[in-house]
């Protein structure tokens, strides 16, 4: 079977290449940029070169490719460190999330794919009410802070788009905060600012967060494309969600730094916005029982801590050696 995966060069795709080969597909990775393509190579994928936000070029690359399954891993969220202005931070990824989406569905559509899946978020996007574990059946925000609002509306739009389609089937993969080596919670520019004492707990620190080693979301990644069930959207994250004020001082402790400072939330609010105290103090994580039964998925790392913990020791090893 050949799929073809968009951002395979990003955090999920250079976990999920490597998974989608040794369970024995042919894949295509596409990247924006030709100095990524020998990378693809290594892996043991045939690239191909594209801007996601060019629709002629994405739909020469589907053509070409001819895959049976699409996975749609586009962002642009690399050098993403500014979670004051998140809006603005992240428009290049709500346009992936959008105008990307459509140009890569249109194409497949055309390429005779049967089966799209897309990446989405489960991270802070549930209503900020009622249950602090949040199922796929539960509403999203209706009214998040003003700084999220084009993020979640670029979100809902991604899911609503590729859950929508017949032709391809559409699945939808909401995935937690990712971790991983040099990745998302453990990438340099995080762990930086843990030892500067840059990350305060904020108010209570009563948010609850959900995350996924990026090997175990592409693992369930690589099951949706046999067992997902078409027009159905999966929460893909561990089995602890963690409240900030336990998750947060817990990083910190396991990658050497000094425990956070202690901000109250008016405080947060001044410096930082309304959307971050909402982070640490009202958000919601998500529960993994459906894609446990759906797809008959684990995640191997199924504690953050002890997940947090492996990574750090394996990348001071790295360093090391």
């Amino acid at each position: 079977m050949r799929v073809f995966v968009a951002g395979a060069t990003g955090a999920m795709g250079r976990a999920l290449v490597p998974a989608l080969i040794s369970a024995g597909y042919s894949v295509t990775g596409l990247t924006r940029t030709a100095a990524k393509a020998d990378a693809l190579k290594q892996m043991g994928a045939e690239p191909a070169i594209a801007d996601g936000l060019d629709a002629p070029a994405i739909r020469a690359a589907l053509l070409s490719a001819r895959p049976d399954v699409v996975i749609d891993e586009m962002t642009d969220l690399a050098a993403v460190t500014d979670l004051r202005h998140f809006d603005r931070a992240f428009a290049l990824t709500n346009r992936l999330r959008t105008l990307g989406t459509d140009f890569l569905l249109t194409a497949a559509r055309e390429a005779g794919v049967e089966r799209f899946i897309a990446q989405s978020f489960c991270g802070w996007t549930y209503a900020r009410s009622g249950s602090s574990i949040k199922t796929e059946a539960d509403v999203p925000d209706p009214d998040p802070p003003q700084e999220l609002r084009r993020t979640q509306e670029a979100i809902q739009y991604l899911e609503r788009t590729v859950t929508n389609s017949a032709d391809p089937e559409g699945i939808v993969l909401r995935y937690g905060s990712f971790y991983g080596p040099d990745t998302g919670m453990l990438a340099a520019a995080m762990l930086d600012q843990l030892r500067r004492r840059r990350v305060p707990l904020i108010g209570d620190g009563a948010g609850w967060w959900s995350f996924v080693h990026v090997d175990d979301a592409a693992l369930a990644t690589v099951a949706a494309i046999e067992r997902g069930r078409a027009g159905n959207i999966y929460n893909i994250v561990d089995d602890e969600p963690a409240q900030v004020r336990d998750w947060l001082p817990a990083l910190a402790g396991i990658v050497d730094a000094a425990p956070p400072f202690h901000a109250p939330a008016w405080l947060g609010r001044l410096l930082a916005g309304g959307h971050v105290v909402s982070m640490m103090n009202e958000v919601r994580a998500a529960s993994n029982a459906k894609a446990k039964r759906d797809l008959g998925w684990r995640p191997a790392h199924s504690s953050w801590r002890n997940g947090f913990a492996m990574v750090a020791r394996q990348s001071a090893e790295k360093i090391a050696a």
